[in-house]
């Protein structure tokens, strides 16, 4: 994994992911069907040895995986990668917020809005992107919220729940925030 420190916004820190986050309360939520109704990882059993595995499969990638992490008392809220494109000089983000409390209090758009910050100004990205099916209202507010411009989409591309539905490409450019 590249390396990194810990981000810090208002209400959060956005640690590097470490063994210590790997816990039966993390493992749960990638079972339960709610917390991951729109991600591809609803498609998979998860158990803290497969865990295990996707975050040593970030070792030795120009790659990155945070934790969310609230900072009143501490507790693991979630998590946020990005792809970094080297080449391209780009990062594709991801985030999934796990713990059902931290729903909808806007943990979600400050954590990625920290984590843009970051990989534009400390890593040097030029664009940051991120998808997500056109159903997934949470993952399209923080998309809007953020200043992310839709930048192509993929009609009826995905199935969700028996339905066809879009696959939704969104960008922000260095340049719009820095």
């Amino acid at each position: 994994m590249a390396v990194s420190d810990t981000i810090e916004s208002e209400r959060l820190y956005v640690e590097p992911f470490s063994e210590k986050f790997l816990t039966m309360a993390y493992v749960s939520w990638l079972s339960d069907p709610e917390v991951v109704r729109y991600s591809e990882q609803r498609f998979r059993r998860h158990t803290l040895d497969s865990c295990r595995e996707y975050l040593q499969s970030f070792d030795g990638t120009p790659n990155y995986f945070w934790a969310i992490v609230r900072k009143s008392d501490r507790l693991h809220l979630g998590n946020i990668n990005a792809y970094v494109d080297v080449i391209n000089n780009t990062a594709d983000m991801g985030i999934l917020i796990g713990c059902r409390e931290a729903w909808r209090k806007g943990y979600g758009a400050e954590a990625w809005n920290a984590v843009c910050g970051y990989l534009f100004r400390l890593v040097g990205v030029r664009k940051v992107t991120a998808g997500t099916i056109s159903n997934n209202e949470a993952m399209l507010g923080i998309m809007r919220s953020t200043g992310m411009v839709e930048d192509g989409r993929r009609v009826r591309h995905m199935l969700f729940e028996g339905l066809e539905v879009d696959m939704v490409h969104a960008a922000l450019f260095r340049e719009d925030i820095v």
